[in-house]
């Protein structure tokens, strides 16, 4: 015999359901470095963990570092706001979020005016 429960979701809440689907568990791997403590990083640091394997060299027409050339006509055709949300959903070759896994979208727009940084 099977016995069932059936929740009907519009009887929870929105806290409830985002309690009743979070994660129940965590991933280690042996051998890897511990996690950082939590807390805000800077540009520099988000640059430096996801950022730099495209953006130092160009990969896939990825604008580089501080170089006007390669960011002003984004800038100047977009503007800051959708070169932004580019990163955040992805464009062209580079996926949503870039290669951060853990980045925010606050992560996201340290780390694009990092890059854009004195140009």
């Amino acid at each position: 015999m099977l016995i069932g429960a059936a929740v009907n979701a519009q009887d929870m809440t929105e806290e409830d359901i985002k309690n009743r689907i979070k994660p129940v568990g965590k991933v280690h791997v042996a051998g890897a470095a511990p996690a950082a403590a939590a807390g805000p990083r800077s540009g520099a640091d988000i640059y430096n963990q996801a950022c730099v394997a495209c953006h130092t060299s160009g990969v896939l027409g990825a604008p580089k570092l501080k170089d006007a050339a390669d960011w002003q006509p984004r800038l100047d055709e977009k503007g800051f706001d959708q070169v932004w949300k580019n990163a955040v959903n992805g464009i062209n070759a580079m996926p949503p979020m870039g290669t951060c896994g853990d980045c925010t979208e606050d992560d996201i727009k340290a780390a694009i005016e990092y890059m854009i940084e004195g140009i």
